[in-house]
């Protein structure tokens, strides 16, 4: 019987693309010959290679036939498109892949994208990408936008995950069916760049199922320090640019023939937002020239894009599209440096009117009026020493073995006085931390316009003095300090030619065969930084033997121990370690007679009830010994005989492992256990409104093990205080506490309210008052609205529901008002209400404020249950209370029937019953007393006095 000698048909014909690229061809062809799935074919298309590229795949065609097929086109074309499309046209694969031949592709790609294919009769099947840099010291690798490939999942639209269409456009992460390509007619664009994005839109709006996978199957490589740079990166070309706006195009085309105006959208926020700012950053650097051709191609395609794209750009971005459009390039290179180093304040900025603008020009045009307008991004409420200034680099020269720097730092607002004392400093740091430092001292800063000019020349031949080998990037930084206020900044590069200027000797402390000149360089934020590198052929050779030496046997040794102490030091500091050293050895510690662990709002705050117990435990003298834990960074405000430990640390863990009582109010860690001999007292934090703990639709869906673990911390508490039959029918239900734990005392924080009814002063309000400068021929009112969220769980900044310049114009003669919002929404005030109303979101506990107030304003905040106490009006400003009281939590009770005060839904209703705050009084007098006696019935002023008698004894002594 005759054989055939017809080949079987590949599963997948794997198409790797070169262009000279000799070297690394072979492991790209490799990374699918080694695939788990034998039946591939590669077809290596060399797109003309003027390297050995093409020897390469034909010797690689001979040692692998019948598995490796090599074709070579005529000529240069000058993309990766068209060596894509002539290896389709001779693939014989059921499925097509592509591979360019610096990158490889997974062992198991090719395998778990063809079961998938033909599991689910998907026409595209696409799975994860990983960004590897391959020159980065540690390994860095980078997944490619991973939430779209968290499970596996199938399409039967792309329009399902408008997000796949937007961010994943590329080709080499996807396997296609081969008749789908052939039929559909699908091919790469020729003689252009960004052929990806068309051809995967056109695949993707094609495909009649798309199935995702969450496995890896392709290997970017990327060389971040290369002298040559790929087509995409060349931002400096302006066809590059060209040709970019031209696939959008025709994108456009695509979305506009099959009416997905919801992709379009969505494209379009994304050029924006990211395809535009590529470009942004190149342009501080490049001449008039290119930035008048880049802006004649942008404004005609822009400008076509709806109002509700450019609705989603933040202040900053939508100034620099703006600025873009009219070609004002000198507002424009400042706000792309914000837009860049987005804490960074690079504008002078201007009052206008109450509200704070980024340039004076175009304020007549009341649309460019609203674009500029920053007074939300908080600049004008900033100290010195909160800022990040814009340093503008002036000037860079080499003489000899010194460098003279000059620069131009902004003043926005004239923060910085005409007559402030002005000192500075330039600190020169290596990069990789735990190095050195050197500091040069810059003579006579002055005021210069809008800025503060600094000149100085700096020895740094002869006082700077690197290693040599792990320190070879050095940033610069200049401190700038103003009557005691300092402020630290980069040096911008903008326009500055560093191109061709002299590299500075240097005498590096281990040797000058590995480097012995500082080079000038601009980082990836657009700041001044020095590179060590070396001169002349005697550096390099000793650098080349100093590399050998670095890379031999013993210097691998020397490295791995380095290495593995390195992951050691992480490992005992990981959460899991700490974890289990708690459990295994501080908990085997003796407890501390007298140790009491404090902490308030998880460690943010010296406040609530732990602080009234504290203090009211250090008014007796009782002899305790006490440690208050904080979060972040050592805060201010805390008491200073008293032990601070940072939450999570080593000595909060021990603190907590050997304390005799826990006092917090809201919750300790959950996964720390707590000895039977020591006693948690949670005070807790409020009575509830919203429906709380096991309550939660939220946690009674999760997992039984889940559940049983928060129950767990739950247990923990030994006392959980309330206040009211409210708090137990809701809150020590919701979580669980049995009834032998409650403490009916009322909470400490409140015994200052009941007290201020009986007539007896508070010298913290009084003290308060006084730092506040407040009026006291004007009323003050507390706005004190509770948390807000995005609808995807994100914080916001804080949004007022009513126009504040406009209360502060009605009520600014009679009224202060006190606004805090909560600690994790970032409020900002518009300078026009300065003094009629002032933020206290920074303020850490509310009872000073809520005594200095003559009424309450809130909506939904627990704080109108303690507020109530003080029996003064409280206006409910129940603007969403349907979105607020409907949604998936639900509401204890319908506040709009009980509450003891006016709940205007309106602005217009809200201003109106503000009106009269004696009428307010006498109108609800008898429905305030009626929510006191059912909310805060065990509030009685005397509850710290409760607490500390039964738990320490009332002559000090712990018990």
């Amino acid at each position: 019987m005759a054989v055939s000698s017809v080949a079987p048909e590949p599963d997948v014909s794997v198409v790797v693309i070169v262009y000279n690229d000799e070297d690394r061809l072979a492991t790209a062809v490799g990374s699918v010959l080694e695939q788990s799935l034998r039946n591939v074919e590669v077809i290596i298309a060399d797109d003309c290679s003027t390297d050995g590229s093409y020897e390469v795949a034909q010797a690689l065609a001979a040692a692998h036939p019948g598995k490796v097929r090599a074709i070579r086109l005529p000529e240069n074309s000058g993309g990766c498109g068209e060596p894509r499309n002539q290896g389709v046209k001779v693939a014989r694969g059921r499925y097509v892949m592509f591979l360019d031949s610096d990158d490889t592709l997974e062992p198991n790609a090719c395998r778990n994208m063809v079961e998938a294919g033909d599991r689910t009769g998907a026409d595209l099947v696409s799975g994860l990408c990983v960004r590897v840099h391959t020159d980065s010291r540690h390994g860095k690798r980078v997944l490619w936008y991973p939430w779209l490939y968290r499970s596996t999942r199938t399409l039967e639209s792309v329009a399902e995950l408008p997000d796949l269409f937007v961010f994943d456009t590329l080709s080499t992460n996807k396997c296609y069916r081969r008749d789908f390509l052939l039929d559909n007619d699908l091919t790469f664009p020729r003689g252009i760049h960004y052929e990806d994005l068309l051809f995967s839109a056109q695949a993707y709006l094609a495909a009649r199922r798309i199935t995702l996978i969450p496995n890896t199957v392709y290997f970017w490589n990327v060389v971040q320090k290369s002298a040559t740079k790929s087509i995409s990166n060349r931002r400096g070309e302006i066809r590059n640019f060209a040709d970019r706006v031209e696939i959008h195009r025709r994108i456009d085309a695509l979305l506009q023939q099959r009416g997905e105006d919801e992709l379009k959208l969505r494209k379009d926020i994304k050029f924006l937002k990211h395809d535009l700012v590529l470009y942004f950053r190149e342009l501080p650097f490049l001449d008039d020239d290119y930035r008048h051709r880049f802006a004649e191609l942008a404004r005609p395609y822009v400008q076509t894009f709806s109002d509700a794209a450019y609705a989603e750009l933040d202040r900053v971005h939508a100034i620099c599209a703006q600025l873009l459009l009219r070609e004002d390039w000198t507002d424009l290179m400042p706000a792309i440096d914000t837009l860049i180093n987005r804490n960074k304040i690079s504008a002078p900025l201007v009052e206008r009117d109450g509200r704070i603008y980024w340039t004076d020009r175009y304020l007549d045009d009341p649309e460019m009026r609203s674009v500029l307008d920053v007074t939300t991004l908080g600049y004008h409420a900033k100290q010195l020493n909160q800022m990040f200034l814009r340093n503008r680099l002036t000037e860079y020269t080499v003489r000899g073995g010194d460098v003279v720097l000059a620069g131009e730092v902004v003043n926005p607002l004239h923060t910085i006085a005409g007559d402030a004392k002005l000192t500075a400093e330039l600190e020169f740091r290596a990069r990789r931390r735990s190095l050195q430092t050197f500091r040069f001292p810059v003579p006579a800063p002055r005021h210069q316009g809008d800025t503060i000019a600094w000149r100085a020349q700096i020895p740094l031949a002869r006082k700077l003095r690197p290693l040599g080998i792990v320190d070879d990037v050095w940033d610069v930084r200049l401190h700038l300090t103003a009557d005691g206020k300092r402020t630290t900044s980069r040096l911008t590069v903008g326009a500055v030619d560093l191109e061709g200027v002299e590299d500075v000797p240097v005498r590096p402390r281990l040797t000058r065969l590995m480097a012995d000149r500082l080079q000038a360089q601009v980082s990836a934020k657009g700041h001044l930084a020095f590179r060590l590198t070396q001169h002349g052929q005697l550096a390099r050779t000793g650098r080349a033997a100093v590399e050998r030496n670095l890379h031999g046997r013993p210097a691998r040794a020397a490295k791995g121990a380095y290495r593995k102490l390195r992951a050691l030091r992480r490992e005992l500091n990981s959460g899991t370690r700490k974890l289990q050293v708690y459990e295994r050895m501080l908990t085997r510690l003796p407890v501390r007679k007298g140790t009491v662990v404090f902490e308030s709002h998880l460690g943010k705050q010296y406040s609530d009830s732990p602080r009234a117990l504290y203090e009211e435990l250090r008014r007796r003298g009782t002899p305790i010994t006490a440690i208050w834990s904080y979060a972040g960074q050592r805060p201010d405000g805390f008491p200073k005989d008293v032990q601070l430990v940072r939450r999570w640390s080593w000595g909060y863990l021990r603190a907590l492992a050997q304390a005799e009582f826990w006092i917090d109010n809201q919750g300790y860690p959950l996964r720390l256990t707590k000895r039977p001999e020591t006693t948690y007292i949670q005070t807790w934090h409020g009575s509830a409104l919203k429906r709380m703990g096991f309550d939660e639709p939220g946690l009674r869906m999760l997992s039984e093990p889940e559940q049983r673990a928060y129950q767990q911390a739950l247990d923990r508490f030994d006392h959980f205080v309330v206040r009211s039959e409210h708090d137990v029918r809701t809150l020590a239900r919701a979580y669980r506490i049995p009834e032998h734990k409650l403490l009916r005392t009322g909470y400490p924080r409140n015994d200052a309210l009941v007290r201020a009814t009986q007539g007896t002063p508070d010298p913290q309000a009084r003290q308060l008052a006084e730092r506040l400068g407040l009026d006291p021929d004007r009323q003050v009112l507390l706005y004190a609205p509770t948390f807000r969220a995005r609808s995807d769980g994100r914080v916001r900044d804080f949004e007022f529901p009513f126009d504040v310049e406009e209360f502060a114009a009605r009520f600014g003669d009679r009224y202060t008002l006190l606004v805090r919002a909560h600690y994790l929404n970032r409020l900002t005030l518009p300078p026009s209400v300065a003094g009629r109303v002032i933020d206290v979101s920074a303020e850490p506990d509310i009872t000073p404020l809520m005594l200095l107030a003559d009424a309450l304003i809130t909506d939904y905040s627990s704080v109108m249950f303690d507020y109530a106490l003080l029996h003064r009006p409280i206006v409910f400003f129940a603007h969403d209370w349907e979105e607020y009281a409907q949604d998936t939590r639900g509401t204890y009770f319908d506040l709009l029937a009980e509450a003891p005060g006016p709940v205007p839904r309106t602005a217009q209703e809200f201003f109106d019953a503000l009106a009269d705050l004696g009428t307010l009084r006498t109108t609800y007098e008898a429905r305030l007393k009626e929510f006191v006696d059912k909310y805060g019935e065990y509030d009685r002023g005397n509850a710290a006095a409760q607490i500390v008698d039964r738990f320490f004894g009332t002559t000090g002594e712990a018990r």
